[in-house]
Protein backbone atom coordinates (compact mmCIF):
# COMPACT_ATOMS: atom_id res chain seq x y z
CA UNK A 1 0.00 0.00 0.00
CA UNK A 2 1.53 3.41 -0.87
CA UNK A 3 2.62 5.39 2.21
CA UNK A 4 2.30 8.53 0.49
CA UNK A 5 0.48 10.74 -2.47
CA UNK A 6 3.79 10.88 -4.23
CA UNK A 7 3.63 6.88 -4.56
CA UNK A 8 -0.20 6.79 -5.14
CA UNK A 9 0.08 9.18 -7.82
CA UNK A 10 3.20 7.23 -9.34
CA UNK A 11 1.38 3.98 -9.51
CA UNK A 12 -2.59 5.52 -10.94
CA UNK A 13 -0.39 7.18 -13.33
CA UNK A 14 1.75 4.10 -14.44
CA UNK A 15 -1.58 1.73 -14.51
CA UNK A 16 -3.39 4.61 -16.72
CA UNK A 17 -1.01 5.43 -19.21
CA UNK A 18 -0.97 1.11 -19.73
CA UNK A 19 -5.10 1.83 -20.66
CA UNK A 20 -3.84 5.07 -23.16
CA UNK A 21 -1.40 2.70 -24.83
CA UNK A 22 -3.24 -0.14 -24.93
CA UNK A 23 -5.85 2.49 -26.80
CA UNK A 24 -3.59 3.58 -28.98
CA UNK A 25 -2.67 -0.14 -29.95
CA UNK A 26 -6.13 -0.84 -30.75
CA UNK A 27 -6.31 2.03 -32.91
CA UNK A 28 -3.53 1.24 -34.87
CA UNK A 29 -5.30 -1.54 -36.18
CA UNK A 30 -8.43 0.32 -37.29
CA UNK A 31 -8.48 1.17 -40.72
CA UNK A 32 -8.35 4.90 -41.94
CA UNK A 33 -7.76 5.75 -45.82
CA UNK A 34 -3.97 5.09 -45.42
CA UNK A 35 -2.41 1.70 -45.71
CA UNK A 36 -0.67 0.66 -42.25
CA UNK A 37 1.03 -2.38 -41.36
CA UNK A 38 -0.87 -2.37 -38.30
CA UNK A 39 -3.67 -2.74 -39.75
CA UNK A 40 -2.69 -6.73 -39.90
CA UNK A 41 -1.27 -6.80 -36.51
CA UNK A 42 -4.69 -8.30 -35.14
CA UNK A 43 -4.70 -11.07 -38.11
CA UNK A 44 -3.61 -14.50 -36.70
CA UNK A 45 -2.41 -17.72 -38.86
CA UNK A 46 -3.39 -21.30 -38.11
CA UNK A 47 0.06 -22.57 -38.42
CA UNK A 48 2.66 -25.02 -37.00
CA UNK A 49 -0.69 -26.43 -34.66
CA UNK A 50 -0.63 -22.82 -33.54
CA UNK A 51 -2.85 -20.01 -33.84
CA UNK A 52 0.22 -17.12 -34.09
CA UNK A 53 0.57 -13.47 -34.80
CA UNK A 54 1.27 -12.67 -38.53
CA UNK A 55 4.06 -10.73 -37.56
CA UNK A 56 5.45 -14.03 -36.58
CA UNK A 57 5.57 -15.68 -39.99
CA UNK A 58 5.52 -12.77 -42.52
CA UNK A 59 7.20 -9.27 -42.86
CA UNK A 60 4.29 -6.50 -43.40
CA UNK A 61 5.33 -3.41 -45.54
CA UNK A 62 3.30 -0.26 -47.20
CA UNK A 63 3.70 -0.67 -50.52
CA UNK A 64 1.60 2.36 -51.83
CA UNK A 65 -1.08 4.82 -50.37
CA UNK A 66 -3.51 1.86 -50.94
CA UNK A 67 -1.53 -1.25 -50.92
CA UNK A 68 0.26 -3.47 -48.33
CA UNK A 69 2.81 -5.89 -48.69
CA UNK A 70 2.58 -9.49 -46.91
CA UNK A 71 6.22 -11.14 -47.03
CA UNK A 72 5.76 -14.88 -46.09
CA UNK A 73 9.08 -16.52 -44.85
CA UNK A 74 7.58 -20.26 -45.26
CA UNK A 75 6.28 -20.91 -48.50
CA UNK A 76 4.02 -23.68 -46.92
CA UNK A 77 2.02 -20.92 -45.24
CA UNK A 78 1.07 -18.47 -48.13
CA UNK A 79 -1.83 -20.11 -48.02
CA UNK A 80 -2.93 -20.08 -44.20
CA UNK A 81 -1.81 -16.64 -44.25
CA UNK A 82 -4.13 -15.38 -47.42
CA UNK A 83 -7.10 -17.08 -45.52
CA UNK A 84 -6.10 -15.51 -42.44
CA UNK A 85 -6.22 -12.22 -44.42
CA UNK A 86 -9.61 -12.94 -45.91
CA UNK A 87 -11.19 -14.17 -43.01
CA UNK A 88 -10.03 -11.18 -40.67
CA UNK A 89 -13.24 -9.49 -40.78
CA UNK A 90 -11.07 -6.14 -42.02
CA UNK A 91 -13.02 -6.63 -45.82
CA UNK A 92 -9.46 -7.14 -47.39
CA UNK A 93 -9.53 -9.42 -50.84
CA UNK A 94 -5.42 -10.70 -50.79
CA UNK A 95 -3.90 -11.52 -54.15
CA UNK A 96 -1.12 -13.75 -53.74
CA UNK A 97 2.56 -13.93 -55.81
CA UNK A 98 4.28 -16.56 -55.06
CA UNK A 99 5.58 -16.22 -51.60
CA UNK A 100 4.07 -11.89 -51.59
CA UNK A 101 1.13 -11.46 -50.78
CA UNK A 102 -0.30 -8.17 -52.09
CA UNK A 103 -3.05 -6.51 -50.19
CA UNK A 104 -5.01 -3.73 -51.91
CA UNK A 105 -7.47 -1.20 -49.41
CA UNK A 106 -10.27 -0.56 -51.28
CA UNK A 107 -11.99 2.99 -50.81
CA UNK A 108 -13.62 3.07 -47.65
CA UNK A 109 -17.15 3.70 -47.77
CA UNK A 110 -19.06 6.24 -45.33
CA UNK A 111 -20.89 2.93 -43.69
CA UNK A 112 -18.03 1.64 -43.27
CA UNK A 113 -16.56 4.78 -42.34
CA UNK A 114 -19.36 5.01 -39.15
CA UNK A 115 -18.56 1.64 -38.42
CA UNK A 116 -15.05 2.33 -38.01
CA UNK A 117 -16.50 5.62 -35.76
CA UNK A 118 -18.22 3.09 -34.05
CA UNK A 119 -15.57 0.58 -32.91
CA UNK A 120 -13.36 3.11 -32.07
CA UNK A 121 -16.16 4.68 -29.47
CA UNK A 122 -15.69 1.59 -27.93
CA UNK A 123 -12.39 1.02 -27.60
CA UNK A 124 -12.79 4.24 -26.09
CA UNK A 125 -15.08 3.78 -23.54
CA UNK A 126 -13.58 0.77 -22.44
CA UNK A 127 -9.98 2.68 -21.24
CA UNK A 128 -12.24 5.50 -19.82
CA UNK A 129 -13.43 1.92 -18.10
CA UNK A 130 -9.69 0.75 -17.18
CA UNK A 131 -9.40 4.40 -15.96
CA UNK A 132 -12.00 4.76 -13.34
CA UNK A 133 -10.99 0.85 -12.57
CA UNK A 134 -7.64 2.54 -11.53
CA UNK A 135 -9.40 5.52 -10.13
CA UNK A 136 -11.27 3.09 -8.00
CA UNK A 137 -8.31 1.38 -7.00
CA UNK A 138 -7.01 4.70 -5.81
CA UNK A 139 -9.86 5.49 -3.84
CA UNK A 140 -9.71 2.83 -2.07
CA UNK A 141 -6.22 3.05 -0.97
CA UNK A 142 -6.81 6.53 -0.12
CA UNK A 143 -9.75 5.28 2.51
CA UNK A 144 -7.15 2.28 3.47
CA UNK A 145 -4.83 4.51 4.62
CA UNK A 146 -6.94 6.92 6.54
CA UNK A 147 -8.12 3.54 8.31
CA UNK A 148 -4.68 2.39 9.09
CA UNK A 149 -3.88 2.12 12.54
CA UNK A 150 0.07 2.29 12.20
CA UNK A 151 -0.01 5.19 9.99
CA UNK A 152 -3.01 7.22 9.27
CA UNK A 153 -3.67 9.78 7.73
CA UNK A 154 -6.08 12.61 8.67
CA UNK A 155 -9.33 13.50 6.77
CA UNK A 156 -8.30 16.22 5.51
CA UNK A 157 -5.28 14.52 4.10
CA UNK A 158 -7.56 11.72 2.73
CA UNK A 159 -9.82 14.95 1.20
CA UNK A 160 -7.04 16.35 -0.44
CA UNK A 161 -5.36 12.61 -1.78
CA UNK A 162 -8.82 11.83 -3.17
CA UNK A 163 -8.91 15.15 -4.76
CA UNK A 164 -5.38 14.47 -6.45
CA UNK A 165 -7.08 10.83 -7.26
CA UNK A 166 -9.90 12.87 -8.95
CA UNK A 167 -7.94 15.52 -11.39
CA UNK A 168 -5.39 12.45 -12.27
CA UNK A 169 -8.68 10.39 -13.45
CA UNK A 170 -9.95 14.12 -14.90
CA UNK A 171 -6.91 14.63 -17.22
CA UNK A 172 -6.65 10.90 -18.30
CA UNK A 173 -10.68 10.53 -19.58
CA UNK A 174 -9.37 14.37 -21.44
CA UNK A 175 -6.71 12.50 -22.91
CA UNK A 176 -8.44 9.92 -24.38
CA UNK A 177 -11.35 11.99 -25.79
CA UNK A 178 -8.64 13.88 -27.63
CA UNK A 179 -7.36 10.65 -29.38
CA UNK A 180 -11.04 9.38 -29.95
CA UNK A 181 -11.28 12.97 -31.50
CA UNK A 182 -8.31 12.82 -33.92
CA UNK A 183 -9.11 8.93 -34.57
CA UNK A 184 -12.35 10.09 -35.72
CA UNK A 185 -11.05 12.99 -37.63
CA UNK A 186 -8.52 10.73 -39.69
CA UNK A 187 -11.42 7.86 -40.00
CA UNK A 188 -13.99 10.59 -41.87
CA UNK A 189 -11.44 11.98 -43.53
CA UNK A 190 -11.66 10.98 -47.69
Amino acid sequence: MPADLKTLKQDLTRRMDGAIELLKKEFSGLRTGRASPALLEPVRVEAYGNNQPLNQMANVQVSGPGLLSVQVWDKSLVKAVEIAIRDSGLGLNPQTEGQVIRVPLPPLTQERRNDLVKTAGKYAEGAKVAIRSVRRDGMEQVKAQEKDKKAPIGQDEAKGWSAEVEKLTVQYIKTVDQILADKEKDIRQV
